[in-house]
């Protein structure tokens, strides 16, 4: 009876660490479908198997992170949001700035996210403004929606009045 015990929570940690390696970060609301309880968590950080990354989030130990790790969080955290204007700029390489925060579309009636780490900028979007020009990118195993090159420059022209003109005019040139 106990060795019973004791496989089924090694098949557990199993598939917990599969998941980790697969999906980049995971939250506690990912076990639930794969029947791992959340406790899994806390003993999987105990044994040094996870880490806590930050509120929510959980990653091994030791994984590479990218100068765009912020951006892997947030789509972990707020995956139906968009990186967009500032943050996807950066992440394509169109400016020299570094945003200290993430800058992240949402639709227009969507609920505000409230995050403690990193620091977030939303931007409203409706329509087809919310959905066409998004691309795909893995940051650090996470996929990431971000808003293409094309995209992200028409929308520096839409929002110049909160990034200022300067700032939208150097990516036109660099695009």
């Amino acid at each position: 009876m106990l060795w019973n015990a004791i496989a089924d929570m090694n098949v557990l940690s199993e598939k917990l660490l599969d998941l980790v390696r697969t999906q980049g970060l995971i939250r506690p609301c990912d076990l639930a479908p794969l029947g791992i309880s959340r406790v899994s968590l806390t003993r999987a950080v105990h044994r040094e198997q996870l880490e806590h990354v930050g509120r929510g989030l959980y990653g091994l130990p030791g994984r590479v992170v990218s100068a765009q790790g912020s951006l892997a969080e947030v789509a972990r955290k707020v995956p139906k949001g968009i990186v967009c204007l500032l943050s996807a700029l950066r992440f394509h390489n169109l400016t020299t700035q570094a945003p200290f925060e993430v800058w992240l579309a949402v639709e227009n009636k969507a609920v505000k996210p409230k995050l403690d780490y990193p620091p977030l900028r939303i931007v409203r979007f409706s329509g087809a403004a919310f959905t066409e020009g998004i691309e795909e990118h893995v940051v650090d195993g996470v996929t990431v929606r971000i808003t293409g090159v094309a995209k992200t420059v028409a929308d520096c022209f839409k929002y110049r009045n909160k990034i200022g003109l300067d700032v939208a005019l150097d990516p036109l040139r660099e695009a």
